[in-house]
């Protein structure tokens, strides 16, 4: 099923039965009004009205931090949601941490750790990018906690691959260079390559950090318990080029057992460009 989220037209807008509409003006999601989409509204709606506390674990992808999730996050606790969005070692905040030590199970460790620590159950579990590989691998551990799962313009690895096999071209010709003259970590792209909100672009430059080069060079072990997640979702943004998004996107619409969604006015940081959008799809497939 796959439902896209673009601007309403006149015509579209006029289609509306007059709850949708109402509905819509209370969440100022800019979508299309599909029946399905109509739905998922509904049950989101519902949720809201229930005040159903829900659990949430957002990870970073590459580059990145817990920071990045600050609007979804501040969506989330407005409505009485519990909410984590841990910095990956060597990220962010845990920049002083970075050591040519660090490789997937470290950063797979990190999310264990924090299920364990926190103990967390009936979890919705939301992965951006890179995100998708330590969640991947976390997942044979925590999977029966996580009840649902969500990737976010994220990597879906299967068993034996590792980062480097789907990096860009711009991501592993850095890795490579860094490799070379003996450096732990890279440097990422700057904020344009991640958002279309020039008004961001400051905040996320100032707050990238190096990615550790050791997490794109493990093969991940994975037996399928991603899979047995019971609720499963993948969100596409195509503006943001990556062949193996397309690729993940494709085998969950084929696979019959995840919804799929596509935000088409966004950068590949849905979370920061539209994060009203990403915190309604997060609320629904929750």
């Amino acid at each position: 099923m796959k439902q896209v989220i673009k601007p309403l037209s006149p015509s579209r807008r006029s289609a509306l039965s007059s709850a949708s509409l109402a509905f819509a003006g209370a969440t100022s999601m800019v979508a299309a009004f599909t029946p399905e989409w109509v739905g998922a509204q509904n049950t989101i709606q519902n949720t809201i009205q229930n005040n159903t506390p829900r659990t949430f674990v957002l990870v970073h992808g590459a580059w990145h931090g817990g920071w990045c999730w600050k609007y979804v996050t501040k969506a989330l606790e407005a409505k009485g949601h519990r909410v984590y969005t841990p910095s990956l070692t060597g990220n962010a905040e845990r920049s002083h941490l970075l050591s040519a030590s660090i490789n997937l199970d470290t950063h797979i460790t990190d999310l264990v750790n924090l299920f364990k620590w926190e103990e967390l159950s009936n979890v919705c579990l939301v992965a951006h990018s890179y995100g998708g590989w330590p969640v991947a691998g976390a997942l044979e551990q925590i999977y029966s906690q996580v009840s649902s799962l969500v990737l976010l313009d994220a990597f879906k690895p299967d068993h034996g691959q590792k980062g480097m096999d789907y990096a860009s071209e711009f991501s592993r010709k850095s890795l490579a260079e860094a490799m070379a003259r003996g450096e732990v970590a890279r440097k990422g792209p700057g904020a344009s390559a991640f958002s279309i909100k020039p008004s961001e672009y400051a905040w996320i430059d100032s707050k990238l950090t190096l990615q550790p080069n050791g997490v794109a060079l493990q093969p991940i072990v994975l037996s399928g318990a991603r899979e047995r997640v019971a609720k499963k979702t993948y969100i596409r943004v195509p503006k943001y080029p990556q062949a193996a998004f397309d690729t993940a996107l494709a085998q969950c619409k084929a696979s019959g057992e995840w919804k799929t969604f596509e935000i088409l006015d966004s950068g590949h940081d849905a979370m920061i460009d539209q994060p009203q959008q990403v915190t309604e799809l997060i609320l629904g497939a929750a």
